[in-house]
């Protein structure tokens, strides 16, 4: 079976193309570069010990995936390739939805013009209302996004949805990944942000590098057990074999299914830390600040539905996922590059 990935060099992309490889499907991967860089493909490679077609195109380019589909017999579309750096989309809204939204039309649009029904789509718990009670489930209220980046997931689930509602031989999986974490046990693969990260973990691991001075924890006074943001971190080789099991799911199902895709569990930002530190040795040095507007207190994922239909629970611990970054990081201390 074939699958084509988008964003496949970015950090989600190319550890799933390596566990598609490892699962024996055939890739073909695309990217642009926006985020990501081309040692990753390199590196993948290596890793699978075998080679697959890959494109530098920007997926809203729809003569380039005309070519990509010409050329290519695909089975099945994993689509990660978007913009997801929520303060940036604050920043920039229309790029964001422009990117984005135009990106999944045209890929859809190709989709259906060369009678390819089956797309996995990399959302997020962004989606989520932030009124709910926890765990979220996937019946959860949705919208009341507090950022472009989450809306413009919440409107790529509708066109999707709208899309395979349009014609009965459609099968679309939306996986609302909660917060992806560690890297290829390898150390050769692994998260690398082309600017200052703004997810949690590569800051504590550039911090731990020397990279950057010190890490700022936006909020000290919520009502958790340490007073820091509790999120739910997911292991990104659990991540990968998450999408394995949806495209199985999606060979003998149609319409659109939603899973949920974290671990279940809630870890404070200070228990992250204290994890990384006990995985690395280093003390990581922090200043408690302001808490972020649209921030909430605690939010994690009920993940019961993905183990129930897909047969999928992330296995990976808090303390592997640190394990495994600090590898990455101490091997690879500006990330793909070799210096800044």
């Amino acid at each position: 079976m074939a699958v084509l990935v988008t964003g496949g060099a970015g950090y989600i992309g190319s550890h799933t193309c390596l566990e598609l490889i490892a699962q024996g499907y055939n890739v073909v991967a695309v990217d642009n570069f926006c985020n990501s860089q081309p040692e990753s493909i390199t590196r993948v490679k290596e890793l699978a010990g075998k080679s697959f077609p890959f494109y530098e195109i920007d997926v809203r380019d729809e003569s380039a995936l005309d070519e990509i589909f010409k050329n290519h017999d695909t089975d099945c579309i994993i689509h990660f390739a978007g913009l997801k750096a929520v303060g940036e989309s604050v920043k920039v809204p229309l790029m964001y939805y422009n990117n984005n939204l135009l990106s999944t039309i045209a890929l859809c649009s190709a989709m259906k013009k060369y009678n390819v029904k089956r797309l996995i789509f990399s959302s997020s718990a962004t989606v989520y209302n932030g009124a709910n009670e926890m765990p979220l489930t996937e019946k959860s209220l949705t919208g009341g996004c507090t950022n472009p980046y989450g809306w413009t997931k919440f409107m790529c689930e509708q066109i999707l949805r709208d899309t395979a509602q349009s014609e009965q031989d459609w099968s679309i999986i939306l996986l609302r990944y909660f917060n992806p974490i560690g890297a290829h046990i390898s150390g050769m693969i692994g998260e690398d942000p082309s600017d200052t990260p703004n997810n949690l973990m590569p800051y504590i691991s550039q911090t731990a590098i020397g990279r950057l001075k010190c890490l700022s924890v936006y909020g000290g006074d919520y009502p958790t057990n340490d007073g820091t943001g509790v999120r739910d971190y997911i292991h990104v080789d659990d991540l990968a074999k998450g999408h394995v099991s949806a495209i199985k799911y999606s060979t003998a199902h149609t319409g659109t299914e939603v899973f949920n895709l974290g671990s279940g569990v809630g870890t404070s930002v200070l228990g992250l830390i204290t994890a990384f530190e006990t995985a690395s040795g280093v003390k990581i040095p922090y200043e408690i600040a302001g808490r972020r507007p649209g921030d909430i207190a605690v939010c994690y994922a009920s993940a019961e539905k993905a183990a129930e239909i897909l047969n999928w629970r992330a296995e990976k611990s808090i303390a592997e996922a640190c394990a495994d970054t600090w590898r990455w990081q101490s091997l690879n201390p500006y990330g793909f590059k070799n210096k800044l």
